[in-house]
């Protein structure tokens, strides 16, 4: 078992997930319930499938824990990207959020990689 408290990715997803949070803050009142829930459901999934596989008894469950928390950082690129196409955040914003969610991505993986 792991402690989820002191894994880099986990540390990074969450303080993503601020950074998530602070953004669509300034999202259109119209979307509360629109692409603003849905960026802040899916970009708080990745820490917390990080958390809830770090307490399971095998490294095969962990694993599994760890491909969804990545499922979740492409669904949040993508929400990402439609909402600078409707202007909701601007291009470097976008770019800044995409990077860090890139290297929450590629860490993700290859910590998942040691597991196997």
């Amino acid at each position: 078992m792991h402690q989820f408290k002191e894994l880099q990715i986990w540390k990074k997803s969450r303080l993503f997930c601020s950074k998530i949070y602070n953004v669509t803050a300034t999202f259109p009142n119209e979307e509360k319930f629109g692409i603003t829930n849905q960026l802040r459901r899916a970009s708080m999934s990745i820490p917390s499938n990080i958390a809830e596989g770090s307490s399971r008894n095998s490294n095969k469950d962990f694993s599994r824990f760890l491909e969804i928390a990545i499922g979740s950082a492409y669904e949040v690129e993508t929400q990402l990207l439609i909402s600078s196409d409707l202007g909701f955040i601007n291009e470097e914003n976008t770019a800044e959020l995409i990077s860090l969610l890139g290297e929450i991505t590629k860490m993700t993986s290859r910590f998942r990689a040691t597991l196997l």
